[in-house]
């Protein structure tokens, strides 16, 4: 990893809220040696460059001063992936989400008892996943301790933020792929915790890797073990909380079976203490409106995961009826149920989504909405890039965008021919100008048409740790 220059000039996007973001061609940003933005300056023009700085106190010191056609932006978050599943990137369409598990996943996940695999996999996993832009990843491990202690080593390695989590999983599951009982799961649960909040970190900053209770979902946890995870919840408030709900059709009816006293599939995390404001809740593709009450009330936060929702004709959640219920919702990439690990392919396919829910309810009253049954915005789907998947994380203080105070996790993005993206087309005449509207015309053509190629650096907590023109020795 390499140290950033301290002062960056050029052009800058960050959300403010769902509906709106600014974008500024000629800023002044800083960059404390602590890796927490320092100041900004908005507006500088280049003949003003010197002068500003000079008022700073700042004199000779290094620029790193962006080109026309690049920009800085706060680094996606993925708010839901399985490490272990990259090696199954665009395997098993075919199938549906249980038959998916049983044919596709548990397979390959038994695979990282093999420690040897199982680092291969990770570091090339968390390589390709920090150079498509993830400054931030909620990590689902497998149920193997061993192995989810190495991802949680080559994660803080790499220098990523993370929150990394052993999948607890003691019934519904193969026999070769399964937790002996619910004392075995909590005790390597415990043991995983312990090795994440030893790994070393800088005093001056929070640590980038945390742990993360991660009950794979309700179907995989006997009650014993969601008691038990409950009351290791219940004795840390500040550990987060990451599962599935309401993803599929089969899963809930699966689900009512297990759980005949609830009311619905959410019921069941509350019930047992898991349902609060840092938990994760992946999918909730199909939730009834108590649900949403609940959700909304407990201000838990939902990771919207299109991609995988179409791969595994899992359906369309209504994510508008969620923001308009102000539940927070970020992007999660559910690789490999989602068959890319870039949160640019997830932008695409939650635009995709707004628009069939935005299809199918054409005739319904809209005026009482400010996103049920409407196409997203291209703020809004930055928004949920960026300051929303910080706010699912309950991290949106320290990351999701720029501002003094803040750590500076952050993407240097080039949308200029020389990235080498052949669908990205780059509007030179608009460039030059290079006013708000034609920033503004970038950050659209790179959130529907970029990818890896047009991000050229990747930055967390003032390092940078990744991008196409990063070198790693």
């Amino acid at each position: 990893m390499s140290s950033l220059g301290s002062i960056f000039y050029g052009a800058v996007i960050s959300p403010k809220t769902l509906t709106t973001y600014d974008a500024f061609s000629h800023c002044l940003l800083s960059v404390g040696s602590d890796g927490n933005i320092d100041w900004i300056e908005e507006n500088v023009e280049e003949h003003d460059l010197q002068h500003t700085l000079a008022k700073k106190g700042l004199v000779d010191v290094d620029v790193v001063a962006l080109q026309p056609g690049e920009f800085l932006l706060p680094g996606f978050i993925d708010t839901h992936t399985h490490a272990p599943q990259l090696p199954n990137l665009g395997c098993g369409q075919q199938y549906e989400l249980l038959e998916w598990l049983n044919n596709v996943t548990f397979p390959m996940e038994a695979k990282f008892s093999d420690i040897d695999f199982a680092r291969r996999s990770y570091e090339s996993a968390v390589r390709r996943i920090v150079d498509c832009g993830t400054t931030t990843c909620c990590y689902y491990g497998t149920l193997h301790l061993e192995a989810t202690k190495l991802l949680a080593n080559i994660v803080h390695a790499n220098g990523q933020r993370a929150f990394i989590g052993k999948c607890n999983m003691d019934r519904e599951c193969p026999e070769y792929y399964v937790e002996p009982s619910a004392e075995v799961s909590i005790r390597d649960t415990l043991a995983l915790i312990n090795h994440i909040r030893s790994l070393p970190s800088s005093q001056d900053t929070h640590p980038l890797v945390q742990p993360i209770l991660t009950p794979r979902f309700a179907i995989s946890c006997t009650p014993d073990l969601l008691t038990s995870l409950g009351e290791l919840a219940s004795s840390d408030p500040s550990l987060p909380i990451q599962t599935h709900v309401s993803e599929n059709l089969s899963e809930i009816e699966v689900v009512s079976q297990l759980f005949p006293n609830s009311l619905h599939y959410t019921g069941v995390y509350d019930h047992f203490g898991l349902l609060r404001s840092n938990t994760i809740l992946a999918h909730g593709i199909w939730l009834k409106d108590a649900e949403i009450e609940l959700i909304a009330e407990r201000k838990a936060g939902i990771s919207h995961c299109p991609t995988s929702n179409f791969n595994l004709s899992s359906g369309v959640a209504p994510i508008g009826v969620y923001l308009d219920k102000g539940i927070k919702v970020g992007l999660g990439t559910d690789v490999s149920g989602g068959f890319s690990p870039s949160i640019l392919d997830v932008v695409q396919n939650a635009s995709i989504t707004s628009k069939v829910v935005a299809m199918q309810n054409r005739n319904l009253e809209k005026f009482a909405s400010t996103f049920a049954n409407r196409q997203f915005t291209v703020a809004t789907l930055l928004y949920l890039a960026t300051m929303g998947g910080a706010e699912v994380c309950d991290i949106d203080k320290k990351v999701g965008s720029f501002a003094p105070g803040k750590s500076f996790d952050a993407l240097l993005v080039n949308t200029r021919s020389s990235a080498g993206t052949p669908g990205l087309w780059f509007p030179e005449d608009d460039v030059r100008r290079m006013d708000k509207t034609a920033l503004e015309g970038l950050l659209e053509r790179f959130l529907f048409c970029g990818d890896d190629r047009n991000i050229s650096r990747v930055y967390v907590q003032g390092r940078l740790i990744g991008g196409k023109s990063f070198n790693r020795v």
